[in-house]
């Protein structure tokens, strides 16, 4: 068995209890009486109302070269039909799952179990097969939705405001595990809101249900019969189901697959900032409120954000008056907001706070709305604890410092000193409390001037040079009371 443990790509459906199902409507209308918050005694009438949404999805592709064939008469030839060489094109299939979202077919399933499929074939739970078209597809979010033609309604299902899912709640899943049709199990709500560093705006809803390999792309029901979200992942050490397996939330499915079928792609709204998260010691530096925000580290050139004339250290406390929790819920947040409308960002620039209201933009393909965040660590003296030295020739053909950055820079840092943790070798210290440094003297007295006052961290803006070698703004609070 693997050790390692790995993230096996699952989806899984799942119906929900007491429904009345008919093959011309929605199976997701909940019948009187349905508590939603006991166990139900058996999940067994859910199961059986909702399976005819609930598909298998199968898919073959065609391999880049067919094999080659031994020869007739040859003395290999019987090993053609060992290998399965006939001549013709070799393939390759996938099993997933899905589920209809609408009477005149239009099924939802899992990016990665239709990717580069030349023919997609759905069974429903009656054993009817039909082959599916493709209507479009997204990466980040892993969803995609197919459309089949069929003479007569089919039955769907609905989703659910996945914000009001709440850890506890019974869930159950129907879908294909390694090929096992029509299986369902149950299980709750594990937690909300994980990120598994998958795509832009992971936001996860997490389930002890068991999904295997197959499951991918079913729906995740709650006793209501709506689904609240579509089985995406697994970790796992050995592949196999050991209650951790994680959905897309409904809301992000109904959003993206809107826009799939309107416009057969993903539209995403552009801010055009990189920016790393600000903790309580940093919003406190800023003489601002709050435990949580984001500090822009770049702005993007021609961006809705330069356009609005946002700046490098500007500390972004809320959007539309909710409060950022850091920079992937940012990233989740504005991918939410409407292209083309405004969105108002409650910002603190120099110790003040101010309003910026910015229309944004469509996010293109080199484009990216990046985070900067990096914990660092470096290597002694002065109130900081680290060695500073001028941005001299000398200096910057040892740290590769550009010509267009000024400054003092660190050249070490003590494990003893405030800055430990904080400020790390070859960083290149640019302002102290929003005042623009110059020399190592400026720099000490800036810093022992704002050490005076105990009660207020001191804020440091040092441009840093990344992993690709290229440099960029950070901010950093020093503690004064050590």
């Amino acid at each position: 068995m693997n050790r390692t443990a790995v993230l096996a790509l699952i989806l899984a459906a799942l119906p929900a209890a007491g429904l009345t199902a008919t093959a011309q409507g929605s199976l997701s209308q909940p019948a009187a009486g349905v508590d939603m918050k006991s166990a139900p005694s058996s999940f067994r009438d859910l199961a059986k109302r909702l399976m005819p949404a609930v598909v298998n999805i199968s898919t073959e592709q065609a391999l880049a070269a067919p094999l080659p064939t031994f020869p007739e008469g040859s003395p290999a030839e019987r090993f053609n039909d060992y290998f399965g060489r006939d001549g013709g094109a070799e393939m390759q299939g996938s099993l997933g799952s899905g589920f209809v979202i609408s009477a005149d077919g239009f099924i939802v399933t899992n990016d990665h179990v239709i990717e580069q499929a030349d023919t997609i074939t759905i069974t429903f739970s009656s054993g009817r097969e039909l082959q599916a078209k493709l209507v479009g597809r997204d990466k980040d979010t892993d969803i995609a939705v197919l459309k089949v033609n069929s003479r007569s309604p089919l039955p769907f299902v609905e989703m659910a405001n996945s914000d009001l899912a709440e850890v506890g709640d019974w869930v159950i899943a129907i879908g294909n595990p390694l090929g096992f049709g029509g299986s369902v199990s149950a299980g709750i709500i594990s937690a909300t809101g994980r990120d598994l560093n998958a795509g832009r705006s992971d936001n996860f809803i997490q389930t002890d249900a068991a999904i295997n390999q197959g499951n991918s792309g079913g729906p995740l029901f709650n006793l209501a019969g709506q689904v609240v979200g579509v089985n995406t992942a697994i970790i796992s050490q050995s592949g196999g189901s050991i209650g951790l397996g994680f959905s897309v939330p409904s809301n992000s499915v109904k959003r993206i697959s809107q826009q799939l079928i309107k416009e057969g792609r993903v539209r995403r709204p552009w801010l055009g900032v990189n920016v790393q998260d600000a903790d309580a010691a940093l919003i406190k530096a800023y003489r601002a409120k709050g435990l949580t925000g984001v500090i822009i580290t770049r702005i993007s050139d021609d961006s809705p954000a330069k356009t609005a004339k946002l700046e490098v250290g500007d500390l972004i406390l809320t959007i539309d008056g909710k409060s950022i929790g850091g920079v992937r819920e940012m990233t989740r947040m504005l991918s939410e907001k409407a292209i083309g409308k405004p969105v108002k960002l409650s910002v603190v620039r120099d110790g003040r706070a101010r309003d910026v209201n910015i229309t944004l933009t469509e996010l293109k393909e080199d484009d990216e709305d990046a985070a900067a965040a990096t914990p660092d660590t470096a290597a002694n003296s002065n109130d900081l604890g680290a060695e500073l030295a001028p941005v001299d020739d000398d200096m910057r053909r040892r740290y590769g410092i550009p010509k267009d950055i000024s400054g003092v820079v660190v050249s070490s840092v003590s494990p003893r000193g405030r800055a430990y943790n904080k400020l790390r070798r070859a960083d290149v210290i640019v302002e102290v409390n929003f005042q623009t440094v110059s020399t190592v003297t400026q720099t000490l007295e800036k810093v022992k001037a704002a050490m005076a006052n105990p009660s207020q961290p001191v804020l440091i803006r040092v441009k840093r040079r990344g992993e690709t070698g290229g440099w960029f703004d950070q901010f950093i609070s020093i503690e004064v009371t050590k």
